[in-house]
């Protein structure tokens, strides 16, 4: 079942309970997702890889957004964007632990004999090709500087 369908299926189900945070992050989805697939002028599905990608930047503009109005005292608007986070990470696949993307990254150190930080953009691109949707680009960017340094 694709993304697109799944989101629907959740869509209705919130009109159903007239769940309002839950439905505007599913409109927010289903928006991207209409975007990217247009924006590429084809009429075919986008790839699994490219909703993963539109997922997370969804997530992380909001987690922005929430951090931006909690240093400003204001939880009353803090407070939905963190409801929707929790929406849009249903569809996310399961997030590795910073060991698991250590114990990646490694790995890759290890097989390219990668040495100084020099070699952080060869590493970074295996290590986000590899780890996929299942980690945040600023949290391997993090691991692969300690790792290389």
């Amino acid at each position: 079942m694709s993304l697109s369908v799944k989101i629907m299926d959740e869509m209705k189900n919130a009109m159903r309970t007239k769940d309002m945070v839950v439905l505007e992050a599913l409109r927010a989805i289903k928006s991207e997702l209409l975007l990217a697939q247009t924006s590429s002028g084809s009429k075919e599905e986008i790839s699994e890889a490219d909703e993963i990608k539109i997922l997370q930047r969804l997530v992380k503009m909001r987690k922005d957004s929430a951090e931006i109005f909690t240093t400003q005292n204001r939880p009353d608007l803090a407070e939905p964007e963190l409801a929707q986070i929790a929406v849009i990470e249903k569809f996310l696949p399961a997030q590795l632990s910073e060991e698991e993307v250590e114990a990646v990254v490694a790995k890759i150190i290890a097989e390219t004999g990668a040495t100084g930080i020099a070699s952080m953009g060869k590493v970074m691109g295996l290590a986000s090709a590899q780890i996929g949707g299942q980690a945040e680009g600023k949290v391997i960017s993090t691991i692969v500087k300690k790792l290389l340094v």
